[in-house]
């Protein structure tokens, strides 16, 4: 096929168009901007685009099919003219869907973790040496792209997210998969730019629950209240499969999980970690994989990129970065390095970077997100409050929001910097959590400050 992609440069966008070009279609794409790690990636393919900007021109009949991202507006120049021309347009789901629709698709869904249990569920079936179709959200040690796709396996396991599909399909993308086995790990409100109260929220998960294929099976956090209720409540005639939070305990750092079989230490830590090594387990037993298999290969899972993950360790510190910025993962994450290093003085510092986070109305529900931390830095960028066209924000509301009268609050990237370098380091761990990036903060800055 030759496809051309809108908006190529996105993280998920520009894997699905390496995924394809390997299987042999022809790709052409564009953007207005693209960063890295895409740029590299797509350069090296030889896909990157030769100019940024949108050019029409490269919307032909000899298309036969255009990919559309959620960057690109409804007003696109290309997406007007591919319109114009009645070429088969597709959103990144829509497109995943019709290469899955004759396979068993799994969908692993919720407000958060769903990265984690996908990557889990890669790394034992990876291990155990089987093969399944693919798209997960973030890079996989092992892994060099987080899309594959073929035509000779049984399986298409999906990262299933609840934002909008594209900007002509405001439908929420984990709306359009259709499972056969779906997860859900747990409902904590997200994305208030589009589903501006916690109730419209909830209603994307029935929908997602009624979804699911006649017949096909959920698994489902049942410690989440809110979500036990969607579960229970669906006339959707499909199997319901709880699950909870193993049974643990730390030693010296090292987190020891309880299986039938003993105790045998694990690499991740945090309960909620484990809780989403809990919905994996039953994910591949549904999959084909049976308990003594899971838990030989998930001895060896060391997480996904930037969830919990250590990144710097020396004689006085070990520094970890997260994708935290949800309220509910900012608190799960602190707390499980709190757990994992009870000895150790822990220097948390988050980035309030989403648009969610940015809004006054929203900050209440980061109260006490933080309070397992000995030292505490919030940060937000004023300069991108403007940007966004959001209100301002004070660093006292800030600071009450989170409930900690000795937080400290900054809102320019030099002051993250100022703070960090004077710290006390010694017998310390740094946890880094952010969507973003702190401003350009990067690890071999951090690595000075720390030495």
């Amino acid at each position: 096929m030759n496809i051309h992609f809108i908006a190529i440069g996105g993280s998920a966008m520009h894997n699905l168009a390496l995924a394809l070009h390997k299987s042999g279609h022809t790709i052409t794409g564009s953007d207005d901007s693209i960063y890295e790690p895409s740029l590299s990636r797509l350069a090296k393919f030889k896909l990157l685009p030769e100019e940024m900007g949108w050019f029409p021109e490269k919307i032909s009949p000899s298309l036969d099919a255009v990919i559309l991202g959620m960057h690109a507006r409804e007003n696109n120049p290309e997406l007007l003219k591919a319109q114009e021309l009645g070429i088969k347009i597709f959103s990144y789901p829509e497109f995943l869907y019709e290469h899955a629709k004759n396979k068993t698709r799994v969908v692993i869904g919720g407000s958060h973790g769903k990265t984690t249990i996908t990557s889990m569920i890669l790394h034992v079936l990876d291990y155990h040496d089987l093969k399944v179709d693919y798209m997960v959200g973030a890079q996989l040690e092992g892994f060099e792209d987080m899309v594959s796709l073929s035509n000779d396996t049984d399986f298409m396991l999906l990262e299933g997210d609840e934002y909008l599909t594209s900007a002509i399909d405001r439908r929420p993308k984990f709306h359009l998969y259709k499972p056969n086995i779906a997860l859900l790990s747990g409902i904590a409100w997200d994305h208030m730019n589009v589903f501006p109260t916690y109730e419209i929220y909830l209603e994307q998960f029935r929908i997602f629950v009624d979804s699911l294929v006649k017949g096909g099976t959920l698994v489902y956090n049942e410690e989440d209240e809110d979500l036990k209720e969607i579960v229970e409540s669906t006339t959707n005639q499909i199997r319901k499969h709880p699950y909870s939070t193993p049974s643990y305990s730390v030693e010296n750092s090292i987190t020891v999980l309880d299986t039938p079989e003993g105790e045998m230490p694990v690499e991740i830590f945090g309960a909620h970690n484990l809780n989403n090594l809990a919905g994996a387990k039953w994910i591949c037993q549904h999959m084909g994989v049976d308990e003594d298999d899971f838990y030989e290969a998930i001895a060896s899972f060391k997480g996904a990129s930037k969830r919990l993950e250590k990144v710097i360790e020396n004689s006085n510190v070990v520094v970890y970065r997260d994708f935290a910025h949800s309220p509910s993962k900012v608190k799960a994450s602190t707390f499980a390095v709190r757990e994992q290093y009870p000895d150790k003085k822990l220097i948390a510092c988050a980035e309030l970077h989403t648009f969610s986070s940015l809004d006054p109305a929203f900050l209440d529900q980061y109260k006490d997100a933080l309070n397992s931390a000995d030292e505490a830095l919030v940060f937000f960028s004023s300069e991108a409050l403007k940007m966004k066209g959001r209100a301002p924000i004070s660093e006292e509301q800030v600071r009450t929001a989170f409930g900690r009268e000795d937080l400290v609050v900054v809102t320019k990237a030099e002051d993250v910097r100022s703070f960090l370098k004077k710290r006390s380091y010694e017998n310390s761990v740094l946890l880094l959590m952010s969507s973003g990036n702190f401003e350009s903060l990067d690890l071999e800055e951090v690595k000075q400050f720390i030495s």
